[in-house]
């Protein structure tokens, strides 16, 4: 048959498979690695070190009957935890992995993955919304709060990318860093022009921070925040539709240390020049994996009126500052 037909098919079964082991065992590392940090030991009981526990928690949520309360708005209900997934997964077909390694090549590809990351904010909306509880109310008003307040130093961030770059093709972004370290967007060593030397660092700095945000994440939990609301979002949840909601948080957070990757660590380059591969990609999305959970336990849970000061007061003031730089450097240089 046409292998036109056959590569997205086989790409989605690709990227279902992946977020699934992600899903799983990232949150096998969330465990692991918040009990190193407390002085605890994490799961242990079931299988070497705890890891078959994944697998025994999958096994427990798709057994258990999905309920959906009374007075609940059922089917808004139902489609929040697809909504959580969906997008994210989507977003996966147009991340280039490597130079051959992409399902779907889009030009606009930056454009269309802040779309579906808009979607996706609807999912913890209407998933408190529907849910006719008043601590799953506010948590959808954190929610929308949140998400506007960090969405646009984000976005003004790729633009400062976008105007250097002169593209919004992910894959040409990430090959015009190949090199070497010293070619990356975030080291000022070997800079093509002043205006990276300067601004590079602070837009890094910017879009992991919102990253950190967008995904709900610690400590921007403001949508769960357990000791305030219950469980957010997710306080009517049980069974799958808790599940998809938690496999969506993991894949964002998956999809967001990709872009930065490809932002601004030069995609699947390798740190010396060697020649590039998924591998190189993989590791640098993992250990920025590893610093979101790292931070998120090692920090405590904010104010929701702190968090808002900070990307207002001062995210996106220096946001806005990094992009007329940018564009000053260019029309002068």
């Amino acid at each position: 048959m046409d292998t036109n037909i056959w590569r997205p098919i086989l790409y989605l079964i690709g990227f279902m498979a992946f977020a699934g082991i992600n899903a799983a065992y990232l949150g096998w590392c969330e465990r692991k690695g918040a009990g190193r940090i407390q002085r605890r030991t994490g799961p242990m009981e079931v299988g070497f070190q705890g890891l078959l526990q994944p697998l025994a928690d999958g096994l427990k949520l798709m057994s258990k009957q999905l309920l959906v309360p009374d007075g609940v708005d059922s089917i808004l209900f139902r489609v929040a935890p697809i909504l959580a997934m969906i997008p994210a997964l989507t977003s996966m077909a147009v991340i280039p992995f490597a130079g051959n390694v992409q399902a779907r090549a889009v030009e606009l590809s930056v454009l269309l993955i802040f779309a579906l990351a808009s979607i996706g904010m609807m999912a913890v909306l209407l998933g408190g919304w529907a849910s006719g509880n008043k601590y799953s109310l506010i948590s959808a008003a954190r929610s929308v709060s949140q998400n506007l307040a960090y969405e646009i130093p984000m976005l003004v961030t790729v633009i400062t990318i976008v105007m250097l770059t002169g593209s919004m093709n992910l894959e040409e972004i990430a090959a015009a860093q190949q090199g070497g370290f010293w070619n990356w967007n975030i080291f000022p060593v070997a800079s093509h022009s002043l205006a990276q030397a300067i601004i590079m660092p602070v837009s890094f700095i910017i879009f992991f921070i919102c990253s950190v945000a967008e995904t709900n994440r610690a400590p921007f939990d403001m949508a769960e925040a357990e000791s305030e609301l219950i469980a957010g979002h997710m306080t009517e949840y049980g069974s799958m539709g808790f599940g998809l909601f938690m496999m969506g948080e993991y894949l964002n957070m998956v999809v967001g240390a990709c872009l930065i990757t490809i932002l601004f660590l030069g995609g699947w380059d390798g740190p010396l020049g060697l020649s590039g591969g998924i591998w190189w990609f993989l590791v640098k999305i993992y250990l920025l994996l590893f610093t979101v959970i790292w931070v998120r336990w090692t920090y405590p849970r904010t104010q929701i009126y702190k968090l808002l000061n900070l990307s207002w007061k001062i995210l996106i003031p220096f946001s806005l500052v990094n992009l007329l730089l940018t564009a000053a450097f260019i029309k002068v240089f």
